[in-house]
């Protein structure tokens, strides 16, 4: 016989952001924030548990805690407004359809009044319903409720972990094109935005619409595990070295990878009488123990339960768990089953099916309508213990604003918007934006890099690159940066004398030039002394007049024809004596780079030369890191390269990173510039990054230890399964906590064998751990590939067709073709 839903609905009303149900049960709806998986150690699990203990203990007598978790399986898509690059086109275009298990807390606080009966399987609210009792309309009691929700809300939120919001009427009852919460349990409703009317059937179990659902319980203290706690192992992402925790319920909440509700129920009823019903039990057990082994075995655990309640101070409650799981194809009902089976199993808990009293339990969880539970289907046990089996995590959440990584979540791949940059110096979490990067070779070092830049570059930011190998050269093409190279035919050139449109020669350009000049002129071991450093001032002050409205084109060439004629006659004038500023050694230890010489070349660039405008700018330093001469002038030319956008280029972001060249620079002098970096970059909108493979280099150099690591926030290690056994060393030298450390080995443990992608660890200000995917579409690979077969097919598609986008384009599509 069929009813229709209006008449049987236990909800009254909704009124001041609180349900009422017909039985005079008033409801307080939170809407709850969880932390996100795998970012909590054993003994965060273990305060966050002892958090819900203390916030159960607040709630008053005849009060219950209802919490439902519904974790949905969505498939992603992108929903950008904004136009975008190629390759996060290509990236948008790899990920549609992704599927990913959403996720959506509410705590619910329930109020039952005094009178009030407790329901069983033969009374509930869905085959009977009454007029709600005095005690709901006393104010006094609404209040006493009200604050004890409050101080409820306040515990959990000073946890740090977690955050509630309370919903309002227009959350928890529909609108006109909107579900509210109460229907959206009614009718498993998937989308906040959608509203659709389904049958409720309740014949062959639970099937709602085309929804078959399946109800399995843990409702009997026989079929729980010997065993609980806040925190449980797990197993895949542990190795020998570090044990990884995850929350004990897991398995039931976002590891359960299907349509499902995860409710979990907490009534406090009143202890003292829980107390003394047992103690009559205890007496009945103790009298027939004899008789049976069974009620011997029954008297011990009852003695125990209460001398535990007494000793320890506990709070007697009663609780129930269960999962509510659907499908909508028939063809997958054994195989939910057996997904849930699983999961209860890995808890060492017996999986129960309801059947029978299915209905009961699934109206019972209406938003609301807690208070009507059955009760023979809960067990007896103490706050500490259920909450062990609340769901403690939620799913990875992208970061507020538009800027970001897009990385991987750790289970599905699902897309999220990652800022470790802005986002944490807003939070109090770090204090700079500087980053320091650990990956040996072959970790995907040399992808999250590019994947990194390339975000950045998208944002608007300026971007310096030092490199060594060509990691960055498809990138740089990609984006029409400038990428400076040295190769006999088209050796590296630059121009420091140049002066951009709309630039002026001020100090600091003036500084630069001058370090540069007697970076020439002088040794490492030699000193300069003050009148050589005023002479070349007044040269240089000189030079800039002479030149102006001349047509004369600034650069090193006619900077020296300048000192060769008529400074010397300055100086001559001058009575500037030799001992003073030697300008005869000054211009014969300068000749070789003048026009003729040997390096000539270097210094008088008449193309790329308005570098502080030019976004994305590549020194690929390969062929002379070795070069005794040409090295230190080109990496102080970069450094002032970045110095200057950082100074002038004022609100927009700077990055300079650099790669494996750090080595050489910190051998060359350049220890400075590298600590002036760090120290300095944060106050200019800007970052410095440094990226390196191998250990010895982080141990052993002092430059990397107290300029890079002490002034980087921000540190991201890649694979570091090979060094494991001496993991002890880098995790000092880091100052990696124990929960980061089972992080950082956890990386690449338990990867999707039909997916490509490598893992990364990104720890922010020791405060914030996360392991996150590098997965990127095709385009994307072939553009960031330091493979070089791959790159020559690259660089011949991109020539055929006239451009680099073209060219992966093509290449990308003909590979999806061949499989």
């Amino acid at each position: 016989m069929e009813k229709l839903l209006d008449d049987l609905l236990p909800i009254l009303d909704v009124e001041h952001d609180m349900i009422l149900s017909r039985q005079g049960d008033v409801t307080i709806v939170f809407r709850a924030e969880m932390p996100e998986i795998f970012t909590l150690s054993e003994q965060q699990y273990e305060a966050f548990h002892q958090t819900w203990v203390k916030a159960i203990k607040m709630l008053p007598s005849r009060a219950l805690l209802h919490k439902q978790d519904w974790f949905v399986t969505k498939e992603f898509s992108a929903n950008r407004s904004e136009p975008v690059s190629f390759l996060s086109q290509a990236s948008d275009k790899f990920f549609k359809g992704r599927p990913y298990l959403s996720h959506e807390c509410y705590v619910m606080l329930t109020k039952s009044p005094q009178e009030r009966k407790l329901s069983s399987s033969l009374t509930s609210n869905l085959i009977r319903s009454s007029i709600a009792p005095r005690q709901t309309l006393d104010k006094a009691a609404l209040d006493d409720f009200l604050d004890s929700a409050t101080q409820f809300k306040r515990i959990l939120e000073d946890s740090g972990m977690s955050r509630l919001t309370q919903l309002q009427n227009d959350q928890l009852l529909s609108q006109a094109r909107r579900a509210g919460l109460i229907e959206k349990y009614a009718f498993l409703l998937t989308g906040t935005d959608q509203r659709l009317l389904r049958e409720i059937s309740f014949e062959k179990g639970i099937q709602i619409g085309d929804r078959l659902c399946s109800l399995y319980t843990l409702a009997d203290a026989a079929d729980l595990p010997g065993f609980c706690s806040a925190a449980t192992t797990y197993e895949r992402y542990s190795t020998d070295r570090a044990k990884f925790s995850v929350g004990f319920a897991s398995l039931l909440g976002q590891l359960l990878a299907c349509n499902h509700i995860y409710n979990q129920y907490v009534f406090t009823g009143e202890g003292e009488k829980t107390l003394k019903r047992l103690e009559s039990k205890r007496l009945r057990l103790q009298s027939l123990s004899i008789y049976a082994r069974e009620n011997s075995l029954a008297l011990e655990a009852t003695n125990e339960f209460l001398n535990e309640a007494i000793r320890e101070q506990r709070l007697p409650v009663k609780a129930h768990f269960n999962v509510l799981a659907w499908t909508e194809e028939h063809g997958s009902v054994k195989e939910l089953k057996s997904m849930v089976s699983s999961a209860l199993a890995q808890l060492d808990s017996s999986a129960k099916q309801e059947t029978s009293g299915a209905p009961q339990i699934f109206w019972a969880g209406i938003p609301g309508n807690a208070a009507d539970f059955p009760m023979n289907d809960t067990f007896d046990t103490f706050a500490e213990q259920a909450a062990c089996f609340f769901n403690l995590e939620g799913p990875y959440r992208s970061s507020k604003g538009s800027f970001g990584i897009r990385l991987g979540d750790r289970l599905t791949g699902k897309p999220v918007l990652v800022d470790i940059s802005d986002e944490p110096i807003k939070k109090g979490i770090c204090t700079n934006r500087n980053k320091f990067i650990l990956g040996p070779s072959g970790s995907g070092k040399s992808f999250f890099t590019n994947h990194m830049v390339r975000s950045y570059y998208d944002s608007g930011a300026h971007i310096v690159l030092v490199d060594v190998g060509h990691s960055y050269k498809g990138l740089c093409d990609m984006v029409s940066g400038y990428y400076f190279t040295y190769d006999e035919k088209n050796p590296i050139r630059f121009n420091p004398f140049y002066i951009a449109k709309g630039d002026a020669l001020d100090t600091e350009k003036k500084e630069s030039i001058k370090t540069l000049l007697l970076a020439l002129w002088k040794k490492d071991d030699e000193t300069f002394r003050r009148s050589e450093y005023v002479a070349l001032s007044v040269a240089l002050a000189q030079y800039y007049e002479h030149i102006q409205d001349s047509g004369i084109f600034p650069c090193f060439d006619s900077f020296y024809e300048f000192l060769q004629t008529q400074f010397v006659q300055v100086l001559k004038q001058d009575q500037v004596k030799d001992k003073d500023f030697d300008i005869g050694n000054f211009l014969y230890v300068l000749r070789p780079y003048y026009r003729g010489g040997e390096f000539d070349y270097l210094l008088n660039a008449k193309e790329n030369i308005d570098l502080l405008s030019e976004r994305f700018i590549v020194f690929e330093l390969d062929n002379i890191k070795e070069h005794p001469i040409l090295f230190p002038i080109v990496t102080i030319i970069i450094m002032e390269v970045f110095i200057s956008k950082m100074r002038k280029l004022s609100g927009i972001r700077k990055v300079i990173l650099i790669e494996e060249a750090w080595k050489a620079i910190a051998k060359e002098g350049m220890a400075e510039y590298i600590k002036y970096l760090f120290k300095t970059v944060r106050k200019f909108f800007g970052e410095a990054i440094v990226v390196t493979q191998e250990v010895e280099d982080i141990i052993s150099s002092p430059i990397v230890k107290q300029a890079i690591i002490n002034n980087s926030d921000c540190k991201i290690l890649l694979d570091q399964s090979k060094y494991q056994n001496k993991f002890d060393q880098i995790q000092e030298l880091l100052g990696l906590t124990e929960k980061e450390k089972s992080l950082v080995l956890s990386v690449n443990k338990a990867n999707d064998p039909l997916l490509r992608y490598k893992e990364v660890f990104i720890s922010l200000g020791g405060a914030l751990s996360k392991v996150y995917r590098t997965e990127v579409s095709l385009e994307e690979y072939l553009t960031y590939t330091t493979e070089q077969t791959e790159k020559i097919k690259v660089q011949q598609y991109a020539q055929q067709l006239g451009s680099i986008q073209a060219g992966v384009a093509a290449l990308a599509q003909q590979m999806r073709r061949n499989g």
